[in-house]
């Protein structure tokens, strides 16, 4: 039996963010895909584009065997829907002493999510999408408001891959999962540098850390906080 094949792709994809033109082409097949660029650069007008909540002015956005999609904005509070932690749970048919041991938080059923910290919040409504499979997962900066625990323990939950494509779309350089395909943004253009780690070499966004490897010769496997440390490891080995 054919399995049907799964993609979103977007075909001379153009937006207009004030005087600035941001491009996209290029498909996110199955896996797990880091999209990395500037602040202002792209990567929330791409996540919108992607979650059909934005249209483009030009091209198309085309979707495969995408039945099930799900957006993780930025901001948290965005998406609240209950007046409770109870509640806000429930919303996505989650058993709620499951979701609050795995962000921390059990026995605060009952209360008020506003009550929450930015970085409780943001590991709260992350626990609750990551608890669930999607066809199409775009995480718009998961990591913003959290502290080194916080986007460790993300990474862990993304590292699962329980979703067949993962978009990822940030900023944040040093804490990352484990990726298939990197993606940057070069002038507001998306660009596709391709799988890891063979693409490690052209990422002109990577940080300091894999820059100091790559000038070395030695290529980290991946780009998670454990491939860099055992590429460093290389160094003196």
């Amino acid at each position: 039996m054919e399995v049907e094949r799964i993609e979103i792709s977007f075909d001379g994809v153009a937006v207009r963010r004030g005087t600035t033109e941001i491009r996209v082409s290029g498909s996110f097949g199955p896996g797990l895909h880091l999209v990395s660029g500037a602040v202002g650069s792209g990567k929330s007008t791409l996540a919108a584009l992607a979650a059909g909540l934005l249209s483009p002015m030009e091209g198309v956005v085309k979707r495969k065997g995408v039945n099930t999609s799900m957006l993780s904005f930025q901001f948290p509070e965005w998406a609240l829907t209950g007046n409770t932690l109870g509640e806000e749970i429930a919303s996505y048919g989650l058993p709620p002493a499951e979701i609050l041991a795995g962000a921390g938080l059990l026995g605060r059923e009952r209360d008020d999510p506003l009550s929450l910290s930015r970085g409780e919040l943001k590991k709260l409504t992350l626990a609750c999408v990551m608890g669930k499979t999607w066809d199409l997962l775009i995480l718009d900066e998961p990591f913003g408001a959290m502290d080194c625990e916080g986007k460790r323990q993300m990474c862990r939950w993304i590292n699962q891959k329980r979703s067949r494509i993962i978009i990822l779309c940030t900023h944040e350089q040093y804490i990352l999962p484990r990726i298939d395909t990197l993606w940057e943004f070069e002038h507001h253009h998306l660009v596709c540098r391709g799988k890891v780690p063979d693409s490690l070499c052209s990422w002109k966004l990577a940080p300091f850390g894999m820059k100091t490897l790559l000038a070395r010769g030695i290529v980290p496997a991946n780009i998670s906080e454990e491939d860099i440390l055992e590429a460093a490891c290389r160094i003196h080995g």
